[in-house]
């Protein structure tokens, strides 16, 4: 299983010298099987780079899944140009959500007078699979999605292809149970052993202070997951929109001071655009 982050910011998209070596996209993510069926997980403004370079690699067959419904991780869909070629052709994953939820959610970015082009206008073939609620399957890669902590609900997931496992929970909140959302118990079971865990880990423990039930997580208590979770290796995700390079940077270093201090093996690092990784 390959898998390349295309945008990992949180909220906003961000541009600068400051915001270069994790750049300023937010939420989309390439999964690849090993026979190289396409799996794009949110379409945040990351998507649109993707779709170029699918473009240029002449590949128009993919599936689709989304976390929720927040305008962080559908804003990039108008951009994304295989939409608009007849040769593409898009399976839009409903699970966990009802298929008319994910076709208003999509087609309403897409009404006036939010944009030019309607979804109905689009040129690519759109099929919409029907909703389901414990697992499913793309090609090789079983799929298990868990619901977020997180306001107005979501979804995480969890991606497994020969024994290899890939967990997946942005915007969600371990420090305080939304409606429809899990305890830290469950996450803790739901991420057992995974190879590559990426977790939302927006704030400070400062910063919580006031962000409490904004839906995110502070990175310490991420670090906690991932430890008691025996994880392989833990990748920060939703990057604050105000968090700079070096500021990530130094969120790391403190990550990896917790992971020392609790004789941790578990690799942490900072999810970045154009990082890959291969299980």
């Amino acid at each position: 299983m390959y898998i390349k982050c295309w945008g990992s910011r949180g909220s906003i998209p961000v541009s600068g010298r400051d915001y270069l070596k994790y750049g300023g996209d937010t939420t989309c993510i390439e999964i690849r099987s090993k026979y190289d069926q396409v799996i794009i997980v949110d379409a945040g403004t990351g998507i649109r780079t993707l779709g170029n370079w699918l473009i240029e690699d002449e590949c128009y067959t993919y599936d689709m899944i989304f976390t929720h419904a927040h305008w962080d991780h559908l804003m990039g869909f108008p951009f994304f140009k295989p939409l608009y070629l007849e040769e593409t052709n898009l399976r839009m994953q409903g699970c966990p959500f009802a298929q008319k939820f994910v076709e208003t959610m999509l087609s309403s970015v897409m009404s006036p007078p939010n944009f030019p082009v309607r979804y109905e206008d689009v040129k690519a073939n759109i099929h919409h699979e029907p909703a389901c609620t414990e697992r499913f399957e793309i090609g090789s890669i079983s799929i298990i999605p868990i619901r977020l902590s997180h306001p107005n609900q979501g979804s995480g997931y969890k991606f497994i292809e020969d024994g290899k496992t890939f967990v997946f929970l942005t915007d969600n909140e371990l420090d305080y149970v939304h409606p429809g959302g899990l305890p830290f118990e469950a996450y803790l079971e739901f991420s057992a052993g995974a190879d590559l865990l990426i977790h939302d880990a927006e704030f400070t423990r400062q910063e919580y202070k006031i962000t409490r039930q904004w839906g995110h997580t502070v990175y310490s208590t991420a670090v906690d997951l991932a430890i008691k979770a025996g994880v392989k290796e833990l990748g920060l995700f939703h990057l604050n929109q105000d968090r700079t390079d070096q500021d990530m940077d130094h969120m790391v270093d403190k990550c990896r001071q917790i992971l020392n201090e609790r004789d941790s093996d578990v690799k942490c690092f900072a999810v970045g655009a154009d990082m890959t990784f291969t299980l």
